[in-house]
């Protein structure tokens, strides 16, 4: 048979994704500091879009509504989540500038307030802190905040008293350099000496001197030493807690007799070291240096209606509004004299159109995947954790008409804010466990592990419920489940086995008064 070349036509259908719908799917999986960024990168780069807060026009239902800020939808028990998003979009795009398509949800400007005239002076006006009555603009709160003191500046500052020689100076930088975020020392005396050009033995110096710095415990090099450390400080490190330190391995064993019988002490003296223990530092660099956590900042807020149902609302306020300039657009069209001039701003229009419609279903998709979670899960509203119902992607998809991949990226990293508090929309979504009984309604995975968690926290020091036991139990309260679930709830939770919380109780059984080299302590 001869091999040959030839061409051919063949007809298929093929799903391809085109690079609007890309943008799309990838905004709507954004959380909002991510979405954020990626809208000042686009008003940045196409010049037909602007923020809504640079148009001055604003009319007096606007400032009304602009005093609510969210877009919102009153969920009823038992009834399907209705959209309110709003029925001014027309009137908002005339006043505007703009096409209805090209508007957003949040494109509402608050009113300016009326600044604060210059011959009606407050305190305010000449210390600084407040607004300037000439400029309006608003006050510099950042230049008030206090500066978080990190961890190298407040070892370098005690540093300088400490070592008046230059060249042991230049040695304690070498070391601070060499501490990790917890504050322990974990680069090489031989190295720093090989670099400076120092003895060994007195950068070995150099460091014990570091370790009297506070906090205490730094420049350790185990967490042995920096207990040690601070039981010296305290005037505790006696032999039997050196013997204590020395056997920490056992401590996360909870291997008590075996500590009894190295530190030479009975029941009562193990529980008071135990208890010094606790009263310790294990990492006392963390308290320098760290920066402020970002707050979740809440996609869509839950509130109680005045019907007895709850009303969910989109946190517009959170995200930039922005809009597109068809009257810039067109003034560009009819200047334009090349057709790549004219091919660019017919570009960038299309782009713009595209981000505003994106932004517009983004908003929609979330409210409903939102509303349908309220509405399906109303009882953890009313009775917490215990009225979590089972959930999955699937449940809400089938309910609003979506596919459950569009439920996975509109839950993903995003918050709502209810009454018991910032949840992650994931948090609703939740394993089924069968009922003992058939036909019954199934058990919510969350609210199995929260009966765990309360069973143990609960339980009698003299009897502590194994796995098995918490399996008879929870079958008594309708819930069937398997031990090796119980053990991986409970590994979850991090609560450790039967054995080890008896030993863990027991050895944090109330004590009395004793006496140990002359100090009276309490247990």
């Amino acid at each position: 048979m001869a091999l040959s070349m030839k061409l051919a036509m063949r007809q298929g259908q093929t799903m391809v994704l085109t690079p609007q719908l890309l943008q799309a799917i990838k905004l709507l999986q954004m959380p909002n500091l991510e979405l954020t960024q990626f809208i000042e990168n686009e008003l940045a780069s196409n010049p037909l879009l602007e923020r809504a807060e640079e148009r001055g026009e604003v009319s007096l239902e606007q400032a009304e509504a602009e005093a609510t800020g969210f877009a919102e939808a009153p969920v009823e028990p038992g009834d399907w989540a209705r959209e309110a998003l709003g029925t001014d979009t027309g009137d908002r795009a005339a006043n505007l500038g703009t096409e209805v398509e090209n508007t957003f949800d949040a494109d509402r400007t608050a009113p300016a307030i009326q600044s604060t005239r210059a011959d009606d002076l407050s305190a305010q006006a000449w210390t600084g802190v407040g607004a300037s009555p000439d400029t309006g603009e608003a006050p510099d709160l950042e230049a008030y905040v206090a500066e978080t003191l990190s961890l190298r500046d407040h070892l370098e500052r005690q540093a300088a008293i400490l070592l008046p020689d230059p060249a042991e100076r230049m040695i304690g930088a070498a070391l601070i350099d060499a501490l990790d975020e917890a504050g322990y020392f974990v680069g090489s005396i031989a190295e720093i000496a090989e670099k400076l050009g120092a003895d060994i033995e007195r950068v070995e110096g150099v460091l014990m001197r570091m370790q009297t710095l506070e906090p205490t415990g730094v420049f350790a090099r185990s967490l042995a030493e920096c207990l040690a450390l601070q039981l010296k400080e305290r005037d505790r490190f006696d032999p039997a807690m050196q013997a204590f330190i020395e056997n920490l391995p056992a401590l996360a064993r909870h291997d008590f007799p075996l500590l009894r019988r190295a530190c030479g002490v009975d029941d009562e003296d193990l529980r008071d070291m135990l208890a010094e223990i606790r009263r310790l530092e294990p990492k006392p660099g963390r308290a320098f240096g760290d920066a402020p956590a970002a707050p979740a900042i809440p996609d869509v807020h839950v509130t109680a209606a005045r019907d007895f149902g709850w009303r969910v609302e989109l946190n517009t306020r959170a995200l930039p509004r922005v809009l597109v300039n068809e009257v810039y657009a067109a003034e560009i069209r009819r200047g334009a004299k090349r057709d790549e001039d004219r091919q660019y701003v017919s570009t960038q229009l299309q782009s713009a159109n595209w981000l505003t419609k994106s932004l517009e279903q983004r908003a929609r998709t979330i409210l409903n995947v939102a509303s349908e979670i309220v509405r399906r899960q109303d009882a953890f509203l009313l009775a917490g954790v215990s009225g979590l119902r089972p959930l999955n992607l699937k449940m809400i998809g089938e309910a609003i008409g979506v596919h459950e991949s569009t439920v996975s990226r509109a839950t993903a990293h995003k918050f709502m804010q209810t009454p018991r508090g910032l949840f992650e929309m994931k948090y609703f979504f939740t394993a089924a466990i069968a009922s003992t009984e058939p036909g019954r309604e199934a058990h919510s995975a969350e609210s199995v592990r929260q009966r765990i968690r309360h069973m143990i926290d609960d339980e009698d020091p003299q009897e502590v419920l194994s796995d098995d036991l918490i399996v008879e139990r929870l079958r008594k309260e309708d819930v069937l489940v398997a031990r090796r679930t119980v053990a991986k709830y409970r590994d979850s939770l991090r609560i450790p086995s039967s054995v080890e919380r008896r030993k863990i109780k027991m050895a944090s059984a109330p004590g009395r008064v004793r006496r140990h080299n002359s100090l009276s302590i309490e247990a």
